[in-house]
């Protein structure tokens, strides 16, 4: 199969990118992402329409934020869009008269990194995305592991602390409460609270408050040094190096490859990632580690996997 679309399905924009055979984006065009359930499908459409304008287009991989059933056609439940068993794959079809394989994002994003980014070279690969919240993908003997409904691979809520910190699907204690970057910026806010004589450089790039700090304050403060910008990365690490703990102790890959916002960090997440995973994992004095690699997509990730996908059928 020659060319395909990938489409990005984001809070604020919709990303349809005509992708060739080896990954490389050859034509993109971007809209807004409307309010309404109905007016995201239409954009998608619209999207799709202008970017294939130039190419003749095989097929549609769309990446959606939510559950999506094992036929990948439905969205069963989205977060961020009034998507409820919506039937997405028929009725992008009917529009563009192109087959179209729907599926979530983080599993889109994973299959990039696996066939064209740091996951090149591996069979056995679990991504991790530490954005806003955590989402992941998991590829074992070089396939898309999706589970029976597929809805697998929801890192983000596996419950690691008993009773914790209420999370946006209703449950307590989901890692992605203490490992993304919604936890990064809870952890500067309480340490800038209790110590400020420790947060000088991350509040002066704020409004003087903990309260303004954002994440992209804590990423150029740590850079500077400031040691309450530096824990924080340091706790969210702590966390996310027990989760792949615990991940390896399930599937055993030969590696992890994080991306997500957060990752874009580089070494002042990934070392105390590394750290933390080498603390936590069970016979780690005896068994071999897996890597813990940075992803190299970046955010175009999810719309080459997503393309990708497609190609396969």
């Amino acid at each position: 199969m020659g060319l395909t679309i990938g489409v990005d399905i984001g809070g604020t924009k919709i990303a349809a990118g005509v992708v060739d055979e080896e990954g490389t984006i050859l034509e993109t065009y971007k809209v807004p992402t409307p309010p309404t359930a109905d007016g995201v499908t239409e954009a998608i459409c619209a999207a799709v329409s202008e970017v294939s304008s130039n190419h003749t287009i095989e097929a549609v991989g769309i990446g959606a934020a939510g559950y999506v059933d094992d036929k990948r056609a439905t969205v069963l439940f989205a977060p961020n869009i009034n998507w409820r068993h919506e039937p997405l794959k028929d009725k992008v079809e009917q529009r563009i008269g192109l087959p179209v394989v729907v599926e979530n994002d983080a599993n889109c994003a994973a299959w990039g990194e696996y066939r064209f980014g740091a996951g090149q070279g591996h069979d056995d690969v679990i991504c991790i995305t530490l954005g806003t919240g955590l989402g992941g993908g998991i590829i074992i003997g070089n396939k898309l592991r999706r589970g029976r409904f597929g809805v697998a691979a929801e890192f983000g809520h596996i419950r690691v602390v008993p009773d914790g910190l209420l999370c946006g699907c209703g449950s307590q204690g989901c890692w992605e409460q203490y490992a993304s970057g919604r936890a990064l910026v809870r952890y500067a806010k309480q340490r800038a609270n209790a110590t400020p004589e420790n947060a000088a450089i991350l509040l002066a790039l704020g409004d003087g408050t903990a309260d303004g700090i954002e994440g992209k304050h804590i990423s150029e403060a740590a850079r500077q040094g400031d040691l309450v910008a530096i824990d924080a990365f340091r706790e969210l690490a702590r966390w996310a190096g027990a989760g792949l703990a615990d991940l390896a102790s399930l599937f055993d890959p030969s590696a992890f490859i994080v991306g997500g916002g957060v990752s874009d960090e580089g070494d002042l997440v990934l070392d105390p990632i590394r750290k933390s995973f080498k603390r936590w994992l069970v016979g780690g004095a005896w068994r071999p580690h897996a890597q813990v690699l940075a992803a190299q997509l970046g955010g175009k990730a999810g719309l080459v996997g997503a393309a990708d996908l497609a190609r396969q059928g």
